[in-house]
């Protein structure tokens, strides 16, 4: 038991030596954390409605039976590996969870080009972005946390689809994608409000 504590304790290690450590009781910090934490929630809710709508508009439900046509698309996950490594720094997962907000607050446009008449969810899915990416960046300021820019993985503008029914799938992996990305990026929300 006190081998497995130590093995499941051993790749937060790093932690320690972050500059945030000092600050976890903070209370500012913690309600920083505790809000985002429910507003990351929120959004993860907006992009699981987005994917029961195309999942019963499309019947694009499952993906593993879409991987061959996936092949054909330039959809990409967006990296959050910052926000998992073991020499985890609060300031580079930040800045990378910035970056991917904004990656992806693009790719909702091919989503509202697909989805018509859902643009209201989509609208205020933008909005939840925009708002937890400033909380973000005015949190880094607030603890004079360096900010790191990460190179969008794709600089290039949306992506286009030969066909409808590519544009349907492309849609479903950018949701899927966003979703994962989501996922991460709570969980590293809720690891900082636990130390």
């Amino acid at each position: 038991v006190l081998l497995l504590g130590v093995l499941l304790w051993a790749p937060w290690r790093a932690l320690h030596g972050a500059p945030l450590t000092e600050l976890s009781g903070d209370q500012d910090f913690q309600l920083f954390l505790q809000r985002n934490l429910e507003f990351t929630r929120k959004i993860r809710g907006d992009v699981a409605a987005l994917q029961r709508v195309v999942c019963d508009t499309f019947q694009l439900c499952k993906e593993d039976e879409l991987l061959l046509v996936r092949q054909d698309l330039d959809i990409t996950q967006v990296p959050l590996e910052q926000c998992h490594k073991r020499t985890f720094q609060a300031e580079t997962c930040f800045s990378q969870i910035r970056a991917g907000l904004r990656v992806y607050l693009g790719s909702l446009a091919t989503i509202q080009a697909l989805l018509p008449g859902h643009a209201e969810l989509v609208e205020t899915l933008q909005l939840d972005m925009a708002n937890l990416s400033s909380n973000i960046q005015q949190q880094m300021e607030d603890l004079s946390l360096a900010t790191v820019t990460y190179p969008s993985e794709n600089q290039d503008p949306l992506p286009t689809f030969s066909t409808h029914f590519h544009h349907q799938v492309g849609g479903f992996f950018i949701l899927a994608n966003f979703q994962r990305f989501l996922e991460t990026a709570y969980r590293a929300l809720r690891h900082l409000a636990s130390l």
